[in-house]
């Protein structure tokens, strides 16, 4: 088995699951190139050229959400890592989804804004700096602020996702990770349910493995 790990990437997720079920496997790193682009190398493991990707024997499987399936699927033989009661599933679906359908794209609209007056050319920079702010503060911001109360909520009464810890708590991780960088402590639900997915012996190792 191969995951192929591209460096600040979703990839992390993997690796964690991988040593939440204490599986052998290789990691393949790539580093991303000067402008923050993943290498050309990965077209060759996935047309995308997207990570992670995982190799098992023939199978080439991406997306983070169907590489947990598979590896819950095939390999969680106790299962651990994902509920059986049939409310449970039903919320770890879920959140399965949550994760990048609906958290994802509101942090990433975050950065991109965040990199438009950067980007743009120093006589517009004044205006692409005002637009970027106004969308920001138009639209996405509501929208996360919507998300972010919600999210408290559902912590301030439920330790992880869908019951007990499960691999939707690992998908869950990334964005949840980012978004509490921003908001340095103010949720102390959110920041709670952080502070209990970092600690798991699983994670650090994880965490140890996916710095290049």
């Amino acid at each position: 088995m191969i995951l192929h790990h591209l460096e600040q990437s979703r990839s992390l997720r993997i690796i964690w699951a991988l040593e939440e079920l204490g599986l052998e496997y290789d990691l393949k790193y790539y580093k991303r190139l000067p402008n923050f682009s993943a290498p050309p190398e990965l077209k060759k493991v996935h047309p995308l050229g997207k990570a992670p990707v995982l190799s098992d024997g023939d199978l080439n499987i991406a997306e983070s959400a169907v590489i947990l399936d598979y590896l819950q699927s095939q390999y969680d033989t106790e299962q651990q890592f994902k509920p059986s009661e049939p409310q449970d599933v039903l919320q770890y679906n879920y959140w399965m989804h949550y994760a990048e359908g609906s958290l994802m794209p509101l942090l990433v609209m975050t950065l991109v804004m965040s990199k438009v007056s950067e980007q743009a050319p120093l006589l517009v920079k004044p205006i692409a700096k005002k637009i970027a702010q106004g969308v920001q503060a138009g639209f996405i911001q509501p929208r996360l602020s919507d998300h972010i109360a919600f999210l408290e909520q559902h912590f301030k009464q439920h330790d992880y996702v869908a019951g007990a810890f499960s691999f939707a708590d690992i998908q869950m991780s990334f964005p949840i990770l980012a978004m509490q960088q921003r908001l340095k402590g103010q949720y102390p639900a959110i920041n709670a349910y952080a502070e209990r997915l970092t600690q798991r012996p699983a994670y650090s190792r994880a965490k140890a493995k996916a710095e290049i």
